[in-house]
């Protein structure tokens, strides 16, 4: 497994770069410890005990966000909360997409006899919203920019496989695709734009996906 990388250092808060296959927050049991949360708080034993402003899934890389101190998790929060948090992914699907872009809009929930598996539910489900550029074909597969508005469990992936989404799922999903326990998931959040929460300057980060460099 790739280490995890510090992309920026603030008094308030801390950019990560977290690897595919690392836990964002602890889970139960003493197996599922080692995580993005966790090895902050050894790197930084003053920062709060539950910093993460945000999570990704176990095999999604890529830009994650923590916060130093309760104030400072507060203010982060609530950017997303209102919506003033931009995110950005690069995706491969396994197919090629004939479209050039688009916008989906699904409802969706938990499956509480398939956890942690999200289904569409038009009736009960909570609107999930992504906006997505097609960048073109590799391989066979199709690099996708994915522009998430809202920040649902599992979003992109459910949209990406979902037959009302684009109806191809991303390269390596387990529990959406083709994709077995494991497997490295072609999903990476490149780019993570907030506004600083004292100065209220707009900061940008961004992260190339690692499967670029293999």
């Amino acid at each position: 497994m790739a280490e995890l990388t510090l992309i920026h250092i603030d008094p308030g808060f801390l950019v990560v770069n977290k690897p595919g296959g690392l836990l964002a927050v602890p889970g139960r049991g003493p197996d599922k410890q080692d995580c993005v949360v966790n090895r902050i708080k050894s790197l930084f034993p003053d920062c709060i005990n539950q910093p993460a402003v945000h999570r990704l899934d176990m095999y999604t890389s890529g830009i994650m966000l923590l916060a130093r101190n309760s104030e400072t998790h507060r203010a982060l929060s609530k950017q997303f909360e209102q919506q003033q948090v931009k995110k950005e992914y690069i995706a491969l699907l396994d197919g090629k997409v004939s479209k050039k872009k688009g916008k989906i809009e699904l409802p969706f929930r938990l499956d509480p006899k398939n956890r942690p598996y999200q289904v569409y539910d038009p009736v009960q489900g909570k609107m999930g919203t992504t906006h997505w550029q097609n960048l073109g074909e590799e391989q066979g597969r199709s690099r996708i920019l994915f522009s998430p508005v809202t920040g649902r469990t599992h979003q992109l992936r459910l949209h990406a496989a979902h037959r009302l989404g684009i109806g191809i799922p991303i390269v390596g999903d387990s529990l959406y695709g083709n994709g077995q326990d494991g497997d490295l998931m072609f999903l990476h959040a490149c780019r993570l734009s907030i506004l600083h929460p004292l100065s209220r300057e707009r900061m940008e980060f961004s992260s190339p996906p690692p499967w670029d460099s293999a």
